[in-house]
């Protein structure tokens, strides 16, 4: 008689235009059965200065995101998994000041959820519909939502805390931080390995970016805020900006508030400083001949190593850095770069390690490990699905 199968769990990370997805399946050991991503799914539309969305661009929407996960499902069912599917973990962008772990979807959850999307509007939306389309695809299937800024739910007020009337920081507007997910993977991992320094700095560098500063391997402050858009340059988000330049566009310019999230969401960062590209794979090419693609680089890298020294400062010291995410992991004269000038805080990278991407790069003996860190968001997910469904 042939062994039972074990339950798997789907995973689905929607970003505002694609779909990455992952089966695991929990036996023995943690091992993922199958992986993917769809992408090019409709494009979010900006949001009005009333916040009032369209209906028929809304419909259209859901239609594409229904499309998408139908075709993971069908991809699933192939690989003749469907059947053994006993939950789906979602990863939502934003928790708020409510969601500070992991939670079971339901239909209060879901309330809660929609009003929360004006903090983040080029990803919550279409996670929610992610959400819906499962729902409607498998109605019994029970969901988890995994939200990213839980993992900064514990930092300090000092970090948290904007300089802001008192009564609008007590009432959420603060600091929550993101790509908590990849942060949770990336110490857990480091601890696994014995690795793990008491004073870390994560550098998740890729279309979104973001540092993360970890004492004993929680969070005590990251570089993104109340919303995604803030902190590092990005791909095509702006960073941190002095509050007054919205403020100027707006009032000078004549922006409305429409063009002035375009500005510092979508056409902001390494695209709107380069004019031709978001892709740090094609601006290095053109660097060389190309001045504006060498600005875009260069303020990058001058951003990410200022953020590594000011978290040294905050935590006292720095024992290791670590990249990951796309960039993080795959471009290497970008780490090497970002480590230029740090060598007071013991930070060395070793020119051929770093170019072959070794698992450490700094020199043996630096007073800082420097490390390259493939992280895993969806397998973080199936984990927190697996531990809340063994608690029910």
């Amino acid at each position: 008689m042939p062994p039972l199968a074990s339950p798997c769990i789907l995973t689905l990370n929607s970003g505002s235009s694609s779909l990455k997805f992952a089966v695991y399946e929990f036996a023995e050991s943690e091992r993922r059965v199958t992986s993917g991503a769809v992408d090019r799914i409709a494009a979010p539309r900006p949001a009005s200065a009333a916040g009032v969305d369209d209906a028929a661009a809304e419909r259209a929407r859901a239609a594409e995101h229904d499309d998408a996960i139908e075709r993971v499902i069908r991809h699933v069912e192939e690989q003749s998994l469907f059947a053994r599917i006993v939950a789906v973990g979602h990863r939502l962008v934003h928790g708020g000041a409510r969601y500070r772990a992991p939670v079971r979807v339901t239909p209060a959850v879901l309330d809660t959820l929609r009003e929360l999307r004006g903090l983040a509007p080029e990803h919550l939306p279409q996670q929610l519909l992610a959400v819906a389309a499962v729902s409607r695809r498998a109605p019994a299937l029970p969901q988890v939502a995994c939200f990213d800024t839980a993992f900064h739910a514990g930092m300090p007020r000092v970090a948290q805390w904007y300089g802001l009337p008192r009564r609008l920081s007590e009432s959420g507007v603060v600091r929550y931080g993101f790509h908590g997910l990849s942060y949770e993977y990336v110490a857990g991992e480091l601890r696994r390995l014995g690795a793990l320094g008491r004073r870390t700095v994560v550098a998740h560098l890729g279309n979104g970016a973001s540092m993360c500063a970890l004492l004993d391997g929680e969070s005590v402050d990251t570089s993104m805020g109340l919303t995604p858009i803030g902190g590092l340059l990005m791909s095509s988000r702006s960073g941190d900006l002095d509050p007054g330049v919205l403020l100027y566009l707006m009032r000078e310019r004549g922006m409305s508030v429409a063009e002035a999230n375009a500005a510092v969401a979508a056409g902001g960062g390494l695209l709107g400083v380069s004019e031709t590209s978001s892709d740090m794979r094609d601006l290095l090419a053109r660097e060389a001949t190309d001045a504006r693609a060498a600005d875009a680089i260069a303020m990058f890298c001058y951003q990410a190593r200022k953020t590594v020294g000011a978290y040294a400062a905050a935590l006292g010291g720095l024992d290791t850095l670590v990249f990951t995410g796309g960039i993080g992991e795959h471009a290497a004269p970008i780490r090497a770069r970002i480590c230029e000038g740090l060598e007071h805080l013991g930070v060395h990278v070793e020119p051929a390690r770093n170019e072959r991407h070794a698992e450490v790069i700094s020199p043996a003996g630096s007073a800082a490990a420097v490390r390259v860190m493939a992280t895993q968001e969806e397998l973080t997910i199936a984990r927190h699905v697996r531990r809340l469904l063994a608690a029910a």
